[in-house]
């Protein structure tokens, strides 16, 4: 793919470049049916994508061109090495090249930030996402910071999947506080399983985005994948296995401490949560908050912090939480 500059303006002045693309054959998945990944990138950046032939006419804001451009030559050559693009991967393109133009990540969208599992590719769809995948690769213990829809505990779960298809660990174990049950748990009906399935029930819709059925069915019957309310974790050492543990803001400082030192030989852990919601008791100090404090410089621990703007769900859901977080930020304020 070769890029061919036309009229090009300084600052937010109007400006106009065009791409030109070596292989004609892939520019039907680039555009998308009925051009609806130049329509996205149009609406999103309020750009102008003309299509002649092999070449592609960029008209715009500059900066906004630039970003376009970028994005779609980044689009290009992941379809160029074998991989599918759709609106998820054009909307994670755009952020990739703004990040890379801003000078903040300017190789980090060329790395495998992705993980594979038996049913598709679970790729990174923010640069915050992608330090994470970093880290879930390289870190044996993560802390996955953020409000809902940024990903933390999605890419945690295809971490552990991606890890036990390739036989680096032996199971995967989940856990989760159930705070709204408190110690009445053993009241519900039915066996534990049972009792604790509601509370893990994002984690179950992410290994069926993972896995097939039957293999899902077949490695929790097998133990392979276990279900581990945070309160049976005493006394264990996890060895061989990938350990995440979900809304760990509810968590106690004695929970947390608990379930930190059950990492064992071989093991990876993942702690995730949204430490501005907290639904302990009045007064009953967060085992998440508490831990970031007692491990603060500790090495080989790995902290990511995501904000409304890594949120990848719909786009209202990332407008959502930063008018709550606004008005949070103005509640203090009037203290």
């Amino acid at each position: 793919m070769s890029a061919s500059p036309g009229a090009v303006a300084i600052g937010d002045q109007l400006a106009r470049n065009q791409i030109e693309f070596d292989d004609n054959l892939l520019l039907p998945l680039l555009y998308g049916e009925r051009d609806q990944h130049l329509s996205q990138i149009e609406r999103q950046l309020g750009v102008s994508l003309v299509s002649r032939g092999n070449r592609l006419a960029i008209a715009g804001p500059a900066s906004a061109t630039e970003v376009a451009h970028l994005a779609l030559a980044q689009l290009y050559d992941r379809l160029k090495g074998g991989q599918e693009i759709d609106p998820a991967s054009v909307e994670a393109a755009m952020r990739f090249a703004q990040a890379e133009i801003d000078d903040k990540t300017p190789t980090l969208w060329r790395e495998d930030a992705g993980f594979r599992t038996r049913k598709r590719r679970i790729a990174a769809r923010s640069v915050t996402q992608a330090l994470y995948v970093k880290a879930l690769r390289e870190r044996e213990l993560v802390f996955g910071l953020g409000p809902a829809g940024t990903g933390k505990t999605y890419l945690a779960v295809a971490a552990a999947v991606d890890l036990l298809m390739t036989g680096r660990v032996e199971r995967i174990i989940l856990s989760r506080p159930a705070v709204e049950a408190g110690e009445r748990l053993g009241f519900l009906p039915g066996d534990l399983r049972d009792k604790v399935d509601p509370y893990l029930r994002p984690i179950y819709d992410a290994l069926n985005d993972m896995l097939p059925a039957d293999q899902l069915s077949r490695r929790m019957s097998n133990g392979e994948i276990e279900i581990a309310p945070i309160a049976f974790m005493r006394g264990r050492t996890l060895a061989h296995a990938f350990v995440i543990l979900d809304e760990a803001q509810n968590t106690t400082p004695v929970q947390m401490k608990m379930f930190l030192t059950r990492l064992g030989e071989g093991s990876r852990m993942v702690v995730t949560g949204d430490p501005t919601q907290v639904d302990l008791p009045v007064g009953v100090r967060s085992g998440l908050t508490d831990a970031l404090d007692a491990l603060r410089g500790l090495d080989d621990i790995a902290v990511i912090r995501f904000t409304e703007q890594d949120v990848v769900r719909h786009s209202l859901v990332a407008r959502i939480v930063g008018a709550y977080d606004a008005r949070d930020r103005a509640g203090r304020g009037n203290d």
